[in-house]
């Protein structure tokens, strides 16, 4: 008697006063935990998600460990055997599924896919013994086999052009998870239902056995569409892995040293004084520039021999008109006398006598 009360129930970890924890107030727990988590708007990697689910998977682990000890299910029994308050714990491996694919580690995904698959598996087996649902139960090696009798890991060939046979499997596959999906349906339907009852605590025996029944059935869908995805990931983890097992490793290049800025200045002097900062002070003149550039040969006009303009050499009888003044100013005889005479002229002549010029 002192050992199946010490079965029951389990001492919290961090309060050694705290009184020891049931069974079903184990269960309870995880499952209160499973649904917080499947119902939260957290990302499902952060700190306080995980830790919730870490505690989730203890208590649920305890309590099956608790169950194994009373041997609450047994191969030989019906389901009408089992008491109403038993059938709860049936939920067990399912719950440690659905709460241990919620862990984000990635460098154990498929440890954690594959434990996960194993708790799933687990949870139908015993409702295929029990007779809870009818269907069929998935190969618990997780390969899945070609309509052909082969398996996906044989000829490639073979599964990328899919014969009559292989449509029919596919055709078969969708009308069943076409089914399930209903029968998920109908099961939430009932089960909101009877939900009510149960949680004001008017329920009888008979409601309270109707409600885990259908929780039961419910999660048998859940699995199996669970399995189905973890077979699909599971394939991928393990190419994954053979991809960067065979990958070619990529020689190592030794580490250059980095490269030090560097300033065009005019002398090393002048660098060490005002440094490299920028914008840098300028090196030389625009004169000094043009000099150096005119000396090396590579302006822009060097080179290309170019037709004398008016703009060259100026206007031509602006160039009289100067040439006259000098030598009136040189005191020039001549000059002298021809410009006397003009001006004699101009004196009696109007401006433009004699001028017929573009006259008609």
């Amino acid at each position: 008697m002192a050992e199946s009360e010490n079965s029951n129930s389990v001492r919290q970890p961090l309060n050694v006063d705290a009184e020891p924890l049931k069974l079903s107030e184990l269960l309870d727990r995880g499952w209160k935990i499973f649904e917080e988590v499947d119902s939260t708007n957290e990302p499902l990697g952060s700190n306080s998600i995980q830790v919730k689910v870490k505690r989730g998977v203890q208590m649920l682990e305890e309590a099956s460990r608790m169950v194994a000890q009373l041997d609450l299910f047994s191969r030989n029994e019906e389901l009408e055997e089992i008491a109403t308050a038993d059938l709860k714990y049936l939920l067990l491996p399912a719950l440690l599924g659905a709460l241990t694919m919620k862990q984000t580690t990635r460098d154990k995904r498929l440890e954690i896919v594959q434990t996960a698959r194993a708790y799933f598996m687990d949870f139908l087996r015993r409702c295929e013994e029990y007779k809870v649902s009818q269907f069929k139960l998935p190969d618990s090696t997780g390969e899945k086999a070609r309509p052909d009798g082969g398996s996906e890991d044989g000829n490639a060939k073979a599964n990328s052009f899919p014969g009559p046979t292989n449509l029919v499997a596919m055709a078969a596959q969708r009308q069943a998870k076409i089914e399930r999906y209903r029968q998920k349906k109908e099961l939430e339907a009932k089960l909101s239902d009877v939900r009510r009852a149960v949680e004001s605590g008017q329920a009888d025996d008979e409601v309270t056995r109707d409600f885990y029944l259908l929780n039961v059935r419910r999660w048998v869908t859940v699995c199996l569409e669970e399995i189905e995805s973890i077979d699909q990931e599971v394939e991928i983890l393990k190419k994954m892995d053979m991809f960067k097992e065979n990958a070619p490793k990529q020689p190592s290049h030794p580490a250059r040293p980095p490269m030090k800025p560097f300033i065009l200045t005019k002398d090393a002097v002048q660098a060490k004084v005002f440094g490299a900062g920028y914008p840098s002070l300028p090196t030389m003149t625009v004169d000094d520039w043009y000099e150096q550039h005119k000396k090396r040969g590579v302006l822009p006009d060097q080179g290309v021999p170019r037709k004398a303009t008016a703009e060259d050499h100026g206007d031509p009888s602006e160039t009289d008109e100067e040439e006259k003044e000098k030598k009136v100013e040189n005191d020039d005889d001549e000059s002298l006398l021809k410009a006397r005479n003009w001006d004699d002229w101009k004196d009696t002549h109007r401006r433009g006598y004699g001028n017929r010029q573009n006259m008609g």
